[in-house]
């Protein structure tokens, strides 16, 4: 498997490939966390290497709890990804994100209940910052991109991660709103804090689809108000992503490296060894 590939690209709902992408292989490796969500295609764009992967599956089978964000942030990290865009469609909780407006959120409220959301556990414990969970330079990045396109796009937001898969309930809706938060999904967690165990730069691109339920002058949100959006915000994402692009994949952030060597709390003798061997696809030189 090619180690050489550092920009992984996650697609959400309604993005599940890249228009003018020159396939070079599919790879579905074995994780010690099991297979990824599909195959993930090794691509050539723009001159340079991407590795794209479905969220979902090709074909959207997978609902937001099941799936396999170890396995897929594992088997990215493998591949040499040093950075991730993440596409995500996401419910708006503020008038001033309508449908089909595009979003960069800096801060995240969890509201999951029953995913796993760590590579330390079972013998071997990791505590690793978490205040800022996305990559301050990648999101200039997309600014930057999304101002060459003449996409207008906000920034600086926060996002609310719930379980799934069913909508909001109004009062949910309200609540979050008065939280602060300003959009809504159901995939950003755990997959922003795997990212951040396995020192890969993460920033998720939110794409409105909605306006949750909390509106109540507008029709409350169905399946098929969000798929009638889904097909332009797709359009508008590999657009953008066309133009992003050129600013990835340069190896100029080096914050991350490393940083996880500094989280590990467990003493030696109380290292459990099956979690090391796994944890060593992951860090072959920490352990």
């Amino acid at each position: 498997m090619s180690k050489s590939v550092k920009i992984g690209v996650i697609g959400g709902t309604g993005l599940y490939s890249i228009d003018g992408m020159e396939i070079l292989e599919e790879v579905y490796p074995d994780t010690p966390w099991g297979k990824p969500s599909d195959k993930i295609t090794i691509g050539r764009f723009k001159g340079k290497e991407i590795a794209f992967l479905p969220r979902h599956g090709k074909g959207h089978f997978l609902n937001p709890s099941e799936v396999p964000v170890r396995a897929n942030i594992a088997a990215l990290k493998a591949l040499g990804v040093e950075e991730i865009i993440a596409f995500s469609s996401v419910g708006s909780l503020r008038e001033e994100i309508a449908p089909r407006d595009f979003v960069i959120p800096s801060q995240i409220i969890d509201r999951t209940k029953s995913r796993p959301a760590t590579f330390f556990e079972n013998g071997m414990v990791a505590h690793a910052p978490f205040a800022d969970p996305f990559s301050f330079g990648l999101a200039k990045k997309v600014e930057k991109a999304a101002s060459s396109i003449e996409l207008k796009i906000h920034t600086n937001k926060t996002l609310v991660c719930m379980e799934g898969p069913l909508f909001s309930t109004r009062a949910e809706s309200h609540m979050y709103r008065s939280w602060g938060a300003d959009i809504i999904n159901m995939t950003v967690l755990p997959e922003a804090k795997l990212a951040r165990e396995a020192e890969i730069l993460y920033q998720m691109v939110c794409m409105s689809t909605d306006y949750d339920c909390w509106k109540e002058d507008e029709e409350h949100v169905t399946l098929e108000m969000v798929l009638q959006n889904l097909g332009q915000n797709a359009e508008t994402a590999k657009r953008l992503l066309s133009a992003l692009v050129d600013h990835l994949g340069v190896s100029d952030d080096t914050s991350l490296v490393g940083s996880t060597k500094f989280s590990l709390v467990t003493s030696e003798e109380k290292r459990n060894p099956e979690q090391i061997q796994k944890l060593k696809y992951l860090f072959p030189t920490y352990f």
